[in-house]
């Protein structure tokens, strides 16, 4: 899949503040700067090696994209993974993929619908999803709840889960949700939703994605009350 005005995401970096929101994104998904730390800007643009304007700027689409967070009289911080916090995102995540499951069995061309295929089939010879232990998707077009949501072809869809929220989302996924007991029933869960979606049974691509993301966040709820939090 190529760039495209509707893969908000992977517009190519620009300016340095642009190269710079990717990095800070990547660190923050896979908990380099851990949930709920402290931000100090100079210790950042030390880290980062850049001046405190492109850090401004990145810092301030990091707050849109919910990454992080800023507390009155108590600065900035990065956004605690916490299970209130799951369940209120989940929520949204449930309806929002359910749609766009349902108009991806409308809108995805048989060419689509095979590379999806055969991006499981990429993920089962890469991952150790036999064996049960990790599932781990890189973000964007490798990713298989983002290429649905790329195949709905709902350009307001797409800017919500895909910009807004995809970030957050992928944070709770990739720090608690893609290694464990569960992964290799994610992976059949998939294939379900594909071929749901390859029969053109919109309704049913929906309804097995909203189990898929409830089964997913009963996982990460269980871990998150495991580590106390």
């Amino acid at each position: 899949m190529t760039d495209s005005p509707q893969s908000p995401l992977w517009r190519s970096p620009v300016t340095s503040s642009d190269r710079l929101l990717l990095e800070m994104q990547r660190t923050i998904v896979e908990g380099e700067i851990a949930s709920g730390s402290k931000i100090s800007e100079p210790e950042l643009a030390r880290k980062f090696n850049v001046s405190r304007a492109p850090l401004r700027e990145a810092m301030a689409r990091l707050e849109r994209c919910h990454l992080i967070e800023r507390i009155p009289n108590a600065g900035a911080r990065v956004v605690k993974l916490s299970t209130e916090g799951l369940r209120a995102l989940y929520q949204i995540r449930e309806e929002l993929e359910g749609l766009a499951c349902r108009l991806a069995a409308e809108n995805m061309d048989e060419q689509e619908i095979e590379q999806l295929r055969g991006l499981l089939d990429q993920h089962l010879n890469t991952q150790r999803v036999r064996e049960g232990e990790s599932y781990y998707q890189e973000a964007g077009d490798l990713d298989f709840h983002y290429r649905i949501i790329i195949g709905s072809k709902n350009p307001y869809l797409i800017n919500m889960l895909c910009d807004e929220l995809y970030f957050l989302v992928r944070m709770y996924r990739v720090q608690l949700g893609m290694n464990g007991p569960r992964v290799s029933r994610a992976f059949d869960e998939h294939k379900a939703i594909i071929n749901a979606i390859a029969n053109r049974d919109g309704e049913l691509a929906d309804l097995l994605m909203r189990r898929h993301i409830a089964a997913s966040r009963g996982n990460i709820e269980l871990k998150l009350q495991q580590l106390g939090k």
